[in-house]
């Protein structure tokens, strides 16, 4: 059974070699920088130090964990990382599918590459020039906000700070989220909305009961996916914008890991807050995946 199997496997091999040689700069990436960094894990467990290496570092068990957990800064950059992530999911997951509806509707071929042209550019900046962009715009001396009268920058006011967040994500975002959505609608058969017109539905009608249940399956399957990145609020984002004055609502875990183990060099402290961040979020994706199937949805697996 196993020779058999063996010569089906290099059979396919010779058959799709292309497709394989397509798929290996990809299986590369995912090996170099994604699986072969896990065995830094080791490090959330040792008293690891730079000179020694991570093998030949003293065993510490939980010493790091527990002191993590004991940390006040850590659980407000925990509680920070959810609201944020909470906002964006709820605001801004919503977002492109609206705009790929939208975008669906306009029958004018010009014009509609024209909208997703502009809709799609912000996604290619980087946070670096829109955070500079933002703050020029933002500017209570020189920019938008002088000529109506600010006097002080929501960028520097805690209040307004993850508002910020969440729809300057959206601005940037939404429009590249609309090309899975796009492309999932273009798979849609015309006969359904054939079928629909025929019975009198109207543009909404049809969207309601043809568009959206053909697109469902694609929905649920990128929310479980963004429910995975639930502790993940945006590290670039977040390090560009925020500021002291807002760091008690800013502060989020990707930056928290990043000032205890880059800044401060306490890197096994950084290793357990990451450790815990992505368990977490791999016990969200597994609870979104189990809650989608009960639900009579199709999962991830």
């Amino acid at each position: 059974m196993g020779k058999v199997r063996t010569g089906r496997l290099i059979r396919n091999v010779k058959r799709y070699k292309y497709h394989y040689l397509l798929l290996f700069p990809g299986l590369v990436y995912f090996l170099v920088f994604k699986y072969v960094p896990m065995a830094g894990i080791l490090i959330a467990f040792k008293d690891y130090k730079l000179s020694v290496g991570i093998m030949d570092s003293a065993w510490a068990g939980l010493k790091w964990f527990r002191m993590l957990f004991q940390t006040d800064d850590f659980w407000t950059a925990f509680q920070n990382t959810i609201i944020i992530s909470f906002y964006k999911l709820i605001f801004g997951f919503p977002a492109p599918i609206v705009l790929a509806l939208l975008l669906n509707e306009v029958l004018n071929g010009t014009f509609k590459r024209i909208i997703q042209t502009i809709v799609y550019f912000p996604h290619f900046l980087s946070w670096v020039v829109l955070g500079g962009m933002m703050f020029t715009l933002l500017s209570p001396s020189n920019g938008i906000l002088a000529l109506l009268g600010f006097e002080k920058s929501p960028v520097m006011q805690p209040e307004h700070f993850r508002s910020l967040l969440v729809w300057s994500n959206i601005w940037k975002e939404a429009g590249w989220g609309t090309v899975i959505f796009l492309a999932a609608i273009a798979g849609i058969n015309p006969e359904l909305y054939e079928a629909a017109r025929m019975d009198g539905a109207n543009r909404l009608q049809m969207v309601k009961y043809v568009t959206l249940p053909a697109i469902a399956s694609t929905i649920v399957i990128l929310l479980i996916l963004r429910t995975g990145h639930i502790l993940s609020a945006g590290f670039d984002q977040v390090f560009i914008l925020y500021n002291p004055l807002v760091y008690n609502v800013a502060d989020i875990l990707d930056t928290y890991v990043y000032r205890v183990g880059l800044t401060m060099g306490r890197y096994p402290l950084a290793a357990a807050a990451g450790l815990f961040q992505s368990v977490v979020g791999l016990m969200m994706l597994l609870f979104s995946n189990w809650a989608a199937r009960r639900l009579g949805g199709s999962g991830l697996w």
